[in-house]
């Protein structure tokens, strides 16, 4: 961003743009947002953020998402990858916003804005939602998925009931070789809590002991195999599971361009909503725009200050090509030639600016020299900085440009520079 815009703070106009926005495109395009040269490229702009706004006041505040790291889940899916169930069902819910963004703006259409046609280049896909939406269910491939991983964790479920109530069978009797009176999973293993000394009398396999070596965990032969059923039902749910993702993942990448399609028109309508909010926040107007040369601000509040405590300003620039503005110090003359180049910008980049009514013309350019621009690095004074950034204006002005320059010769003696010889 041009110096001029930090000075006249256009900067910290686009910081808040950008915290309105969901998208990480969206925010890119508040970063690099700067005055259009197009008056008809511009007037589209302007009728976007009109028409957000209008929408904003009248229907409510639109379903967006940010659909972050979108893009690397597509490159995954398109080049044969497989994506988890965490991250399908998060594709899952971006195309639920998609959905919901279809019925709100075929809701907007009933107060005449064009922007709700943008609904026209959205795509629903519907299949793939509720395919995802029946399959993956709390970052988790759901029961449901298939009939076979359906009939596999039934299995899964009644094996391990069997299982533990073997075990518990076999814990009630012959109590007193046993040192506790309850089961534990060791390694994967349904084992018994044996003491030492009777460990010949429990038919099994050691799978592990205690700290002390009093207690020694047995897996019984009479679960053995059974667990051996039941990790060859485990590996079919895997296969199964990897079958299904890997099925979805296919109809992701099969879909991947209307699913980009949809997210560059979200993005787009991030940015226009956007805009939108910022002219609710600012209680801002859609400014007139022309290319006369000509100036009229009423009741223009910088949209940095505190409008409670802000005097608005009224400014014309009709038949003369510039304007002196004089006064008191701490009077208010650089707030006031900061607020109109700032209004200046953000009414030329398609922005609402907050005043009563405003005719702004397009500028070529806006440059200003405003500050002291000391620099200690270049050896720069207060009034050599003034002189550099104005030669500078100089070189670079032209007929269609805005300049504004702030306590022109400033910065020394004047005495010294302004005798009239």
């Amino acid at each position: 961003m041009n110096k001029t815009f930090n000075k006249l703070e256009f900067d910290v106009i686009l910081d808040r743009l950008e915290s309105y926005c969901f998208t990480d495109k969206a925010k890119k395009q508040c970063k690099d947002l700067t005055p259009y040269l197009s008056e008809i490229e511009l007037s589209v702009h302007l009728r976007d953020t009109t028409e957000a706004r209008k929408i904003l006041d009248e229907i409510g505040t639109p379903p967006l998402v940010s659909m972050k790291d979108l893009d690397k889940l597509l490159i995954t899916a398109n080049q044969g990858g497989l994506l988890f169930p965490d991250q399908i069902e998060y594709l899952g819910s971006i195309l639920t916003a998609c959905k919901r963004m279809i019925d709100f703006l075929n809701r907007c259409k009933r107060i005449n804005v064009g922007l709700a046609y943008y609904v026209e280049n959205l795509d629903p896909m519907e299949d793939l939602r509720e395919e995802i939406l029946r399959s993956i269910r709390n970052g988790k491939v759901d029961d449901y998925a298939s009939n076979e991983l359906r009939d596999i964790r039934r299995s899964i479920l009644n094996l391990e009931s069997k299982i533990k109530d073997k075990a518990e069978g076999l814990l009630k009797s012959n109590k007193e070789c046993y040192s506790d009176s309850f089961i534990s999973n060791r390694n994967g293993h349904i084992c018994l809590p044996v003491k030492k000394e009777y460990k010949f009398r429990i038919s099994g396999t050691v799978i592990d002991k205690s700290s002390s070596g009093s207690t020694l965990f047995i897996e019984p032969t009479a679960i053995t195999n059974m667990t051996s059923e039941l990790s060859s039902l485990k590996l079919e749910e895997e296969n199964e599971v990897r079958k299904i993702l890997y099925t979805l993942t296919t109809l992701i990448a099969d879909c991947s361009s209307r699913i980009e399609q949809n997210a560059g028109v979200i993005e787009k309508l991030d940015f226009i909503f956007a805009k939108g909010r910022l002219s609710a926040e600012l209680d801002a107007i859609p400014p007139t725009m022309n290319t006369k040369r000509y100036l009229y601000i009423k009741n223009g509040i910088n949209p940095l200050m505190n409008k409670d405590t802000c005097v608005p300003l009224n400014i014309r620039i009709d038949k003369h090509r510039g304007i002196v503005i004089t006064g008191p110090n701490t009077g208010g003359k650089t707030v006031a030639i900061k607020t109109v180049g700032l209004l200046s910008l953000m009414a030329q980049s398609g922005l609402h600016i907050p005043c009563e009514e405003a005719d702004i013309c397009m500028n070529s350019q806006v440059l200003c020299d405003i500050g002291d621009g000391q620099n200690i690095s270049e050896n720069l004074s207060t009034f050599s900085a003034h002189i550099t950034n104005i030669l500078n204006i100089l070189n670079n002005v032209d007929s269609d440009s805005l300049v504004i320059l702030d306590e022109l010769g400033s910065g020394t003696d004047p005495t010294r520079y302004m005798q009239i010889k």
